[in-house]
């Protein structure tokens, strides 16, 4: 995984984001643990004192691509609200990009899900913390669909949950260049979260519970 990052990434940006990519590929192989710093300086074609220029631990570069992952939804998100989209195009929105980072950083995915727990107590609170924001940020956006008659009434915080759970478990399977595209995915399962599964409507029963139409 040789890179000649001295020259293919001269400015000190290019070079970090060149350390943090190629650290989470290193990460996802061989894992955190196995994985050194003398590995990701050897990996990324720097000296190991150039590296620690760049990023004071290992750790620090953990919590880089965890911060990383989380930028990487919310600006996208955060675009779409910023455009007044609806909470359709915005929930499809959600979806698109969380299975195409999938597809495009998966060292990235599998670092974020896998590797939380070896980050120092404060930053996992803060990893927490800023997921749980955007959790809270996507309820919002259902509750305003709700508002809005876009979406029927249901639990905004356990469609959020749902969701993300549909989304993030497809880091372990999905793989690109697979029988379906990632855009593919996001549109099936945006499908079947705003449209269920059933074959025809369902309606809503007095207590909240969801009935099948006949």
């Amino acid at each position: 995984m040789q890179r000649a990052f001295n020259e293919a990434l001269p400015s000190a940006e290019g070079r970090r984001e060149g350390i943090v990519r190629c650290a989470a590929e290193l990460f996802q192989v061989s894992g955190y643990h196995q994985t050194s710093m003398t590995d990701v300086a050897r990996a990324v074609g720097l000296r190991k004192p150039t590296i620690y220029h760049y990023f004071a631990s290992k750790e620090d570069i953990l919590m880089t691509i965890h911060l990383e992952f989380i930028e990487m939804l919310r600006s996208r998100f955060e675009d779409q609200v910023a455009r007044n989209d609806s909470a359709i195009d915005i929930l499809r929105g959600v979806m698109t990009s969380l299975l195409s980072i999938i597809e495009t950083n998966p060292g990235h995915v599998r670092v974020f899900f896998e590797h939380v727990r070896d980050l120092s107590e404060d930053r996992i609170e803060l990893v927490r913390e800023s997921n749980a924001d955007f959790r809270r940020k996507v309820a919002d956006v259902i509750r305003s669909g709700i508002d809005a008659g876009e979406l029927r009434p249901v639990d905004p915080k356990l469609a959020a949950l749902a969701l993300f759970g549909m989304c993030n478990w497809a880091y372990q399977w999905f793989r690109s260049g697979g029988s379906h595209t990632s855009e593919e995915v996001a549109e099936a399962f945006f499908d079947f979260l705003v449209c269920g599964l059933g074959a025809s409507p369902g309606k809503p029963l007095a207590s909240g519970r969801w009935e099948s139409g006949s």
